[in-house]
């Protein structure tokens, strides 16, 4: 699986870069870094992270969402363009897939978008699991129905788990079969932390500590 950071964040890039395939970032992580020169950005990614980098139009019509995917493309070649789940947005996808710009179809909820994502040659689709547990319906089974329908289909397009709340969703994602998973610091950082190798790694060095001293 693949195991993207969801962040603008150059420091934490940084920090993580071993660990990462690629980084996922949204009109919401650029303003949180103050920053609008998404070129800039993109470029000091790039130089981090040799995987890809998906970056969001902001545009909500057809036309505006192609002219500013081939802008984006030309950034860098590890760019996947992302947009809606729209109708627009599906449509550009196609355009964009047509002419070999990888895409990331973001704001996904349901198994029919992710079919018609698939079928318009996106190259990751990401349904978010965290907004649909807060509506009431379970995030992971929707991860789960459309790895089975991609499965069944043989379709090409990854499925990338997006809104990852917390460790279980990395876990059950994992499980059921997610080809990539996107995470927010809070959630990577707990991929490295469990108590009980805290409390072994204590145990072995108090033990050695006595053996030394004898």
């Amino acid at each position: 699986m693949e195991i993207f950071l969801d962040t603008a964040d150059i420091s934490l890039i940084e920090k993580y870069k071993d660990f990462v395939d690629g980084v996922t970032t949204n009109p919401s992580i650029l303003s949180k870094q103050g920053s609008v020169d998404v070129k800039d950005v993109v470029l000091k990614i790039s130089k981090l992270v040799d995987g890809p980098i998906s970056v969001e139009v902001i545009s909500s019509d057809f036309d505006g969402m192609v002219t500013e995917g081939e802008n984006l493309a030309k950034i860098h070649s590890n760019v996947c363009v992302k947009l809606p789940c729209t109708f627009d947005g599906l449509k550009a996808c196609k355009a964009l897939s047509n002419k070999g710009i990888a895409t990331n179809l973001t704001l996904c909820f349901s198994v029919p978008q992710a079919m018609m994502a698939a079928k318009c040659g996106a190259t990751y689709v990401s349904p978010f699991i965290g907004r649909i547990d807060d509506i009431g319906q379970d995030g992971i089974n929707l991860i789960a129905d459309i790895v089975e329908v991609y499965d069944v289909y043989g379709f090409e397009t990854k499925v990338l788990s997006a809104s990852v709340r917390n460790i279980n969703h990395f876990i059950q994602a994992a499980m059921a079969g997610s080809d990539a998973i996107t995470l927010p610091e809070k959630v990577l950082e707990q991929v490295f932390v469990h108590p009980l190798t805290d409390i072994g790694l204590k145990k072995f060095m108090s033990d050695w500590s006595k053996l030394k001293g004898k």
